[in-house]
């Protein structure tokens, strides 16, 4: 069972975005839909929270109205195994009013901040070179979507 569940604050697209990120990732499905009963303090009937995973990671998602909204201060990261793996994700949480940002990072239509990254990025900044780690990093910190080409080829000098 997890322990720490991430919550994510919506205004009233907690049901939309759980849907939308059940499909953009594989291994991914929603749990539950809880609704507000007469307690209030949404209608009766509306949905309060969904729970979802995204490859077994759960999430809640909350309709709780416009008080807060999400900033750049919490992401999440995706690790990824190829630059096929980064394109259809970077394409898919950008479409329909998603931004792309800088450095792998974006945000989806719903605001949310994501960080799409290859793995390799973290190996080659990690290398004990520091003329080829700093190169990696240049090439890196002059992208918005990551190209493990371009790192690779910052990487060789």
């Amino acid at each position: 069972m997890q322990k720490i569940i991430t919550n994510l604050w919506f205004d009233d697209q907690a049901e939309e975005a759980a849907a939308f990120y059940t499909s953009v990732f594989d291994n991914s499905r929603v749990l539950e839909t809880q609704r507000y009963g007469g307690a209030g303090p949404r209608e009766p009937g509306s949905v309060m929270t969904v729970t979802f995973e995204l490859f077994g990671q759960r999430f809640i998602g909350l309709n709780g109205g416009p008080e807060f909204t999400f900033n750049e201060a919490i992401s999440l990261y995706v690790e990824c195994e190829s630059q096929e793996e980064v394109d259809s994700y970077w394409a898919q949480l950008t479409a329909n009013g998603g931004q792309e940002v800088e450095c792998g990072w974006l945000k989806d239509k719903f605001g949310v901040s994501w960080q799409i990254v290859p793995k390799i990025l973290t190996e080659l900044i990690a290398d004990p070179d520091p003329e080829r780690s700093q190169r990696v990093m240049r090439a890196m910190l002059g992208m918005k979507k990551i190209d493990i080409r371009g790192l690779e080829a910052a990487y060789a000098g």
